[in-house]
């Protein structure tokens, strides 16, 4: 079913774009909640004539979306958390938690403008935050261990130590069946 958006959607499209979507969804969702319209022929040159109406207005938002993604150019996040012995956090960092730390160094962004898969590991990410369908920014996240953050290690270093572990265990046990 083709249908024409009538705001921005997430993971589907943008204001005035015309999708592809499974009928139910169109029909069950998308049209009673006034998200979208069905792309007949009439509908669409309806579309084409107000985006050439609304030209200077269009330019006018992707200009202030960038002035919004200028304010995020070098920017960087870091976030701590507690961490277990093998570095998986307790919980996770989300967009929601790159939202908070952004507002504490002045920046304002919702939280769904910030797209990212949730993370359970210490390390280094990328966030992206979309301001505009042409205009999006990626933001370097970084999780680090709260506290001693030397005392967290690499998941493989600890899978190795458990397996070296095991092999002098099961030495002992051959040597002290020998025995």
């Amino acid at each position: 079913m083709e249908i024409i958006l009538k705001e921005d959607i997430i993971g589907l499209g943008y204001k005035n774009d015309i999708v592809n979507v499974k009928s139910g969804y169109g029909r069950n969702y998308l049209i009673p909640t006034g998200k979208a319209v069905i792309a007949s022929p009439s509908a669409k040159k309806i579309l084409a004539e107000n985006l050439k109406q609304q030209a200077h207005k269009l330019a006018k938002i992707l200009a202030d979306a960038e002035a919004e993604a200028a304010k995020l150019n070098g920017v960087s996040v870091e976030v701590t958390a507690k961490v277990s012995a093998t570095g998986v956090l307790y919980g996770s960092v989300t967009s929601a938690t790159v939202a908070e730390e952004l507002a504490k160094k002045g920046i304002e962004i919702d939280r769904k403008r910030i797209v990212m898969k949730d993370i359970k590991n210490v390390g280094e990410y990328v966030a992206t935050a979309i301001f505009h369908k042409e205009v999006k920014v990626e933001i370097p996240v970084t999780v680090l261990a709260e506290g001693n953050s030397a005392a967290v290690k690499p998941e493989a270093e600890v899978k190795a130590e458990a397996e070296t572990k095991a092999e002098e265990v099961a030495e002992e046990a051959t040597e002290t069946a020998a025995e």
